[in-house]
């Protein structure tokens, strides 16, 4: 007789479960980049200085982070109490706007004029230029919409076989897995089809000679704009970017503007092969801990432990380039990296990383005799103790 009744075995009643956990929606690299700059902070523009800059030294992930995400690293240099002391002065800030505007009054007429001698071509070449250059509306919304407007502009003019002038231009490169937006001064488009990048700037140009370290800092700004323009030509037909850029400086002491011509090829070789070194950014901020934020509105000590959280490569060079260099350098020197003494020594004492390090290596108290770098430096520091022993006995040092 079945155990059952009539009705057949009883009903099932199925076990509950409990409700499986919603993953978290993913968080896109722009959210990322909000986060940790700060949620009500406005992104810091990059410029092709900055980027000059970051091509300098690829190794830095900090950087490379901070300027992806748009943070302001002056507004951050001081909320550590390491305050950049270096930038433009107000004064030569308005001197720089007053002559760009006298260069490119009158419809750009004295900047074509110089253009044309310096680069050459017909004898009527420049009144042909000033005459019938034309000057595009590059206005839209946002550096997004400004570039795009930029972009279409440029082939309008290459396109319609004339001279074009584009003033203040908006174009876009890609750095470390995300876009930068630079505004050179001007762009010149030839009847050839040829773009010419022209930086203005406001340091003098003496008897035909500008100081050579201003004019190395403006060819490898230059050289960043001449990759952005070789993105948009080479979906152009008919255009290619010149290597040779145009700078416009005041003559001698006067404000009268003079011009010379910068072949940036070099420069543009090795910032190409820079950019192309960097860390994507997303890569370094995946490795973030947590809540990490470049807020500027926290402590220093919250802000110092999020920097501290990225990697940095630090030498000398920087503090000429980067508004967080003193910052870096006291850390450098509290730790004792042989960094703070410069890229030279650096790459000259092997996996020696600390001075310390290398001067318990050569009085022998650390180190594989059998390591190069140990060897050399224990030489070293046997010469030298033997020229101070000569000095002391009176034996003239060879």
């Amino acid at each position: 007789m079945s155990e059952y009744p009539a009705g057949g075995p009883p009903p099932q009643i199925p076990a509950t479960r409990a409700p499986s956990p919603q993953p978290k929606p993913a968080t896109t690299l722009r959210q990322r980049l909000a986060e940790l700059r700060g949620p009500a902070v406005a992104p810091h523009p990059l410029d092709a200085r900055a980027l000059a800059a970051l091509a300098a030294n690829p190794g830095c992930k900090r950087r490379a982070l901070l300027d992806g995400a748009g943070v302001d690293k002056a507004v951050l240099a001081t909320a550590l109490g390491s305050p950049a002391a270096f930038g433009q002065s107000q004064f030569a800030f308005v001197r720089g706007n007053a002559f760009e505007a006298k260069v490119k009054a009158d419809g750009g007429t004295e900047l074509l004029r110089l253009l044309v001698e310096r680069l050459g071509g017909d004898a009527d070449a420049p009144a042909t230029a000033t005459a019938t250059a034309t000057v595009p509306d590059l206005t839209a919304a946002g550096p997004e919409g400004r570039a795009a407007r930029t972009a279409l502009a440029l082939r309008e003019a290459t396109a319609a076989g004339g001279w074009a002038l584009l003033d203040h231009p908006m174009l876009a490169l890609e750095v470390a897995g995300s876009p930068a937006y630079l505004e050179p001064d001007a762009v010149v488009v030839h009847p050839d089809g040829t773009w010419t990048v022209v930086e203005i700037k406001s340091f003098p140009m003496i008897d035909s000679s500008a100081d050579a370290a201003k004019v190395g800092a403006a060819a490898r700004q230059s050289a960043v704009y001449v990759l952005a323009l070789e993105r948009i030509a080479a979906k152009t037909e008919g255009a290619e970017v010149a290597h040779r850029v145009l700078l416009v400086c005041p003559k001698d002491f006067s404000n009268l503007p003079t011009a010379s011509v910068v072949d940036v090829r070099k420069q543009r070789a090795v910032t190409s092969r820079q950019l192309t070194r960097l860390t994507r950014v997303e890569d370094i901020a995946a490795a973030l801990p947590e809540g990490t934020t470049f807020d500027p509105g926290c402590s220093p000590e919250e802000l110092d432990t999020a920097v501290e959280a990225v990697p940095a490569a630090y030498a000398p060079e920087c503090l000429a380039a980067c508004e967080l260099a003193f910052h870096c350098r006291s850390k450098a020197r509290a730790e004792g990296a042989v960094e703070s003494l410069g890229r030279s020594v650096r790459g000259e004492l092997g996996g020696l990383t600390t001075v310390a390090g290398v001067l318990a290596a050569a009085a022998g108290k650390e180190g594989d005799p059998a390591d190069p770098t140990v060897a050399a430096l224990r030489r070293a520091a046997a010469l030298r103790a033997e020229a101070l022993a000569g000095v002391e006995g009176g034996v003239p040092c060879r």
